[in-house]
């Protein structure tokens, strides 16, 4: 006898966000995530690669300086290499801003984000240093200088929702909403910046990322709990793309900065590299909508893992 799969019945449909030049599609999806017996899965989830503004040095793990070598310090360099690798976005982190840090200014974020939109032809993310005042001035000056060209801003938060949604919403960007790991909260957000006049069809939502051992499980739980509520429950104020931030703490966790597991001593084996690995593919499980991530290998075996998961025909 065949085994047919029990299937659920959605009522809801992600909204679709276009980004970039070329308006990438990011959601779209009215089933859950690699359900492709249950509905429609228009448009694969993306990944995309970190690049810094400025030379991470040893803030980053061997294992990824040995991928990017020769290219950390020049942002349009990096990007470049990330796509070479398979980046379907870059994600530029304004790390140089922070106020405790370099407090570099306005001028010098405008600079790193023409370096890269110059250099390659993907979408752009780009994301402040969580400090509210800070991100409100200097991506209020990137929105500006680069109207119209469909970035991703973030990240917009409750600190800050009213400057950077209405910065997005006169200068034709999108916005990555960080919320707390829960669901209300994430909904609260989503309801804020609608209700001042952000489309729903331009917020993406980050319901933060933790890594494996660190976390991770309770993401997943809350990623998980916003889908349904998306798709099952038709919950308009989160039928929202998820965007996911977890490269960066897979990578700061001792077991990640760890030297390589085998005694060939290949940067590519490194212990870090299989934790990034397995933590993409449980975030895609969950639903997220694009990866952000660092390792190249990681991303591959990534996208290998989804294609192996999507039907021949879809």
């Amino acid at each position: 006898m065949a085994f047919t799969s029990p299937s659920a019945k959605y009522q809801g449909t992600v909204n679709t966000v276009f980004l970039g030049a070329g308006n990438l599609p990011v959601g779209g999806q009215d089933a859950l995530a690699l359900h492709y017996f249950e509905g429609r899965l228009p448009h694969p989830p993306r990944f995309s690669l970190d690049v810094w503004d400025c030379d991470p040095g040893e803030d980053w793990a061997p294992a990824l300086c040995e991928a990017y070598r020769g290219v950390m310090a020049d942002a349009g360099l990096w990007a470049q290499k990330c796509v070479e690798y398979g980046a379907d976005l870059i994600t530029l982190h304004l790390k140089s801003t922070n106020a405790n840090e370099q407090n570099a200014g306005p001028d010098q974020a405008v600079a790193a984000v023409r370096r890269v939109l110059e250099a390659v032809d993907v979408p752009l993310i780009v994301m402040g240093v969580d400090q509210a005042d800070k991100d409100v001035v200097i991506l209020s000056a990137v929105a500006e200088e680069f109207s119209g060209r469909n970035l991703a801003l973030g990240p917009v938060t409750a600190r800050n929702y009213k400057r950077l949604g209405a910065q997005a919403l006169v200068h034709g960007h999108a916005v990555v909403a960080l919320s707390p790991t829960d669901f209300n909260l994430a909904k609260q957000l989503n309801i804020m910046l609608f209700e001042m006049g952000v489309p729903k069809n331009r917020v993406i939502i980050d319901p933060t990322a933790a890594a494996l051992g660190y976390g991770m499980e309770y993401c997943y739980s809350v990623m998980e709990q916003l889908q349904l509520a998306a798709l099952l429950l038709d919950d308009r104020d989160i039928q929202n793309p998820i965007i996911s931030f977890f490269g960066e703490d897979v990578w700061r966790t001792r077991e990640a900065q760890r030297p390589a597991l085998f005694s060939s001593g290949d940067p590519a084996q490194a212990q870090g590299v299989m934790l990034e690995t397995a933590e993409a593919v449980t975030m895609l499980a969950a639903g997220a909508g694009i990866l952000c991530m660092r390792h190249p290998q990681a991303l591959a075996t990534a996208r290998r893992f989804l294609e192996q998961m999507r039907p021949a025909d879809s």
